[in-house]
């Protein structure tokens, strides 16, 4: 939200409920000098409670846990040594452990959504970035290794949920080799400017680089050279942002936006010579250009006047449509609602539904029905095993407050038509989600 003043300012750094407020007054005398630091935990563990599809040697009913150790730090440069309206914002990365719904054979939603990308090391870095904020906060103006998705089709509401097919953004928003989503970050630049208390709008350009959640590229996530960008990343939202009631204390967050990326990406289902490659075996046509667009809604519809601020039922829905010559997942629908405070003597707690569809592109489903009619059959693409077609998730779960910084949430999932192949049967899995705001 813009600043009263009409100069460069530096927005103040969240300072989020934590285990240790201020160990030895530390956190108190760094941010007095400009500088936060913040560190947490999130974990995940799902179990499978349903046995997999039989006639598949390697699908096994099991388990998995997987997490991560985020360290952030944010510096006021206009604090320290008076560069108004300037800060840097880096955020660092350590993930450990798998993901269990590739057990059951679905490789298009983790049912840990903490699994993935950090490398397998010790520090992975996410972001690392410079930020200059005029006209007292009404225009922002980004620079460095940014993560693309976590500026555009974003919502710090979807991760109130565990599923990856929702849980940090819709999986169908990164349906790109190079989108980029946490924990990966490309060099880019943004603009976002507010031409009114309650509108937005913001414009990037990410540069598309090969590999950017692959081991053998981007381990550490300090690979800083040019060397493998091939193309542009060219995103654009506007968004209203309203507080709706009488008393105005229904925030609600409207977006719409699409981006063009200019970068080879293989057709999925032509060649070079506009054949099925299934049959010809020859190399996918290549699209120097393809896009993606988004509409979605957040609001919320009913505050508790016995609860805090924050308490309230929130609606959320939303579309991704992508390119369906280039796409695995032309496009996603969602609904979802979350309900903070609804018992009276638990105003930190929590209660959530989502539900999310998935529409697999026309070409990836053809080229699957090439692929295995051939005798023997071909190895389809996206670890399929049958055709797929579309997928829906359902997820519920309940967060609970247990003391300060500590949230623990038990979570329950049901894929229907796991990796969207109807030949797979349906899967039921229980977890939890686990968050501790250590500083």
């Amino acid at each position: 939200m813009a600043h009263p003043s009409h100069g460069p300012v530096v927005p103040p750094f969240s300072r989020p409920e934590a285990l240790f407020t201020d160990p030895f007054g530390m956190t108190s005398w760094l941010r007095a000098r400009g500088i936060a630091l913040t560190m947490d935990n999130t974990n995940e563990y799902t179990a499978a409670i349903s046995k997999p599809t039989p006639g598949y040697s390697n699908y096994k009913q099991g388990s998995s846990n997987a997490g991560q150790m985020n360290t952030a730090l944010h510096i006021n440069w206009e604090k320290i040594i008076g560069l108004k309206g300037f800060a840097t914002h880096a955020l660092f990365t350590s993930r450990y452990g798998t993901t269990a719904n590739r057990m059951m054979g679905d490789w298009l939603a983790h049912s840990s959504e903490i699994y993935g990308g950090g490398g397998n090391v010790v520090v992975h870095l996410v972001t690392a970035y410079g930020e200059e904020n005029l006209l007292g906060g009404r225009v922002s103006i980004a620079g460095g290794r940014l993560t693309e998705m976590s500026e555009f089709s974003a919502s710090s509401l979807f991760c109130n949920f565990q599923n990856n097919g929702f849980c940090g953004r819709p999986k169908a928003a990164i349906d790109n080799q190079y989108i980029t989503s946490y924990p990966a970050g490309e060099w880019g630049f943004r603009v976002r400017g507010r031409p009114s208390r309650y509108i937005y709008i913001q414009a990037g350009v990410y540069f598309a680089e090969r590999g950017i959640y692959a081991n053998s590229q981007h381990r550490t996530g300090f690979h800083f050279n040019s060397s493998n960008i091939v193309g542009q990343l060219a995103p654009v939202e506007l968004g209203w942002e309203p507080l709706l009631g009488h008393q105005h204390k229904l925030p609600g967050h409207y977006k719409i936006g699409g981006q063009v990326i200019s970068a080879p990406n293989p057709d999925n289902y032509y060649d070079d010579q506009g054949r099925p490659y299934a049959l010809s075996g020859r190399t996918a046509r290549n699209h120097q250009q393809t896009w993606s667009t988004w509409f979605e809604v957040d609001q919320k519809v009913l505050h508790h006047s016995y609860s805090n601020a924050e308490g309230g039922l929130t609606a959320m829905s939303g579309v991704i449509y992508n390119d369906p010559r280039t796409s695995l997942r032309n496009y996603e629908a969602y609904v979802a609602f979350v309900d903070r405070g609804f018992i009276r003597s638990r105003p930190y707690d929590s209660f959530g539904v989502v539900m999310t569809y998935v529409k697999i592109a026309p070409g990836v489903s053809d080229t699957d029905m090439l692929d295995l009619s051939m005798v023997p059959a071909k190895t389809a693409p996206n670890h399929a095993t049958g055709v797929q077609g579309h997928e829906t998730i359902f997820e519920t779960n309940y967060q609970i407050h247990v003391m300060r910084g500590v949230v623990f949430a038990p979570d329950f999932q049901i894929y229907f038509r796991p990796n969207a192949q109807k030949n797979l049967k349906n899967v039921e899995f229980v977890g939890f989600k686990s968050q501790i705001q250590i500083l």
